[in-house]
Order: structure tokens, then sequence, then C-alpha cells
């Protein structure tokens, strides 16, 4: 993970992951053989930053003072800027 590398990460939260975004959601996830999602979270957070969506926030009704402490919301433009910034190296989606 580019995190654990040292890399700033920006992980933003779309769709139905927006709801990994309130307090306690993430610990409700499991995946077999992978990392549990609230160490995962953690480890960006720590790293770099984590982006709600803005118009997947709005769909949910989740607001500024739902979310976890770090995570923020935003949109289009804020995205585009960090995809486009000279110092993006990857971009997946």
């Amino acid at each position: 993970m580019a995190a654990a590398s040292g890399v700033e990460v920006s992980l933003w939260l779309t769709g139905e992951s927006a709801w990994f975004a309130l307090p306690g959601r993430a610990a409700e996830f499991e995946l077999p053989h992978a990392a549990p999602l609230p160490e995962l979270i953690e480890s960006i957070l720590a790293a770099g930053r984590i982006t709600l969506c803005t118009q997947c926030a709005a769909r949910r009704e989740i607001t500024e003072k739902d979310v976890m402490e770090g995570i923020r919301i935003a949109g289009a433009q804020v995205f585009v800027q960090e995809a486009l910034a000279d110092d993006t190296q990857a971009l997946v989606y």
C-alpha cells in the first residue's frame, strides 16, 4: 500500500462506500484475507487524506458533523485538482 511506503495518499469515498465515513461503519465490513477496514482508514488518515464525495454525501444525508474526524466532504473540482496535480503519481478508480 502506498501509505505504508511513505507516499501521500488521497482516498475518495464514492457511492455506497460513503457510509464508511461514518463512525463505526467500517468495523461492520468484513472482507476475507484483507486487512480490517478500520485499520486501513487509520493508516490512510495518518499518511494523507480521505474525502467523501459531496453528491454521494448529500444523497445519503451525510453532513460534515456526521463524518469521522479527519474526513472532509468535497466535490468534483477538488478531485480534478488532485488528479491533475504535478506530484500525482497514480490514479486508481
